[in-house]
């Protein structure tokens, strides 16, 4: 009996947990963000004329206004240059380069910065899921040895990192996943399993 009240607690761990850590989350971002916002719209806005979201709806306008931002010259400059410093701080640089390398799943509108598919590579008798960020890598300008090569992007399981290979066509298997699926599958170290296909 108490074996069965033990698996039916972790089942509903497992089913709740992931729910409520979600909207807790969320609700944490969201109240972070009106409070870290809240001192500078006062600046702006009366008091009497502040409402609560304002803060949320401003970090909405700022990262919009930094997508576009980021186009200019020199924004890019100043980016690079701030690049430049996080490469140099032990600690510092995995964690940025971490999170950078995430960020840049979402998905931005530029066809070339997406993961255009989900392949197989085959390393002996290992196979380990990519990504694959060019189809043609000759085109990054590598030198000769890279024509006709696949550019694949291998992350590492909970985000720590991950690399990226040039691979020739042949050593590649199409798999019939979802970027994110296949994705979540990943970096949860096979702890998140692909659906199952009716």
């Amino acid at each position: 009996m108490l074996n069965k009240l033990w698996a039916a607690l972790v089942r509903g761990l497992v089913v709740v947990l992931p729910i409520a850590l979600t909207l807790w989350l969320l609700w944490w971002l969201g109240t972070t963000v009106e409070a870290l916002l809240h001192r500078a719209i006062m600046l702006v806005v009366p008091e009497d004329l502040y409402r609560p979201g304002m803060g949320i709806v401003a970090a909405v306008l700022l990262l919009i206004a930094a997508g576009v931002a980021v186009n200019a010259f020199l924004v890019r400059r100043l980016l690079a240059a701030w690049e430049a410093l996080m490469e140099r701080i032990p600690i510092v640089k995995s964690v940025y380069g971490a999170v950078r390398d995430f960020a840049s799943f979402l998905p931005t509108g530029g066809e070339k910065r997406e993961l255009r598919r989900v392949v197989l590579a085959r390393f002996g008798e290992a196979r380990v899921v990519g990504f694959v960020t060019r189809d043609d890598a000759g085109e990054l300008g590598l030198g000769p040895g890279a024509e006709g090569t696949v550019a694949v992007y291998f992350p590492m399981s909970y985000q720590i990192g991950g690399y990226t290979l040039l691979l020739p066509r042949e050593q590649l298997e199409p798999l019939d996943l979802p970027v994110e699926t296949a994705m979540r599958l990943v970096l949860t170290g096979g702890m998140s399993g692909a659906p199952t296909r009716s």
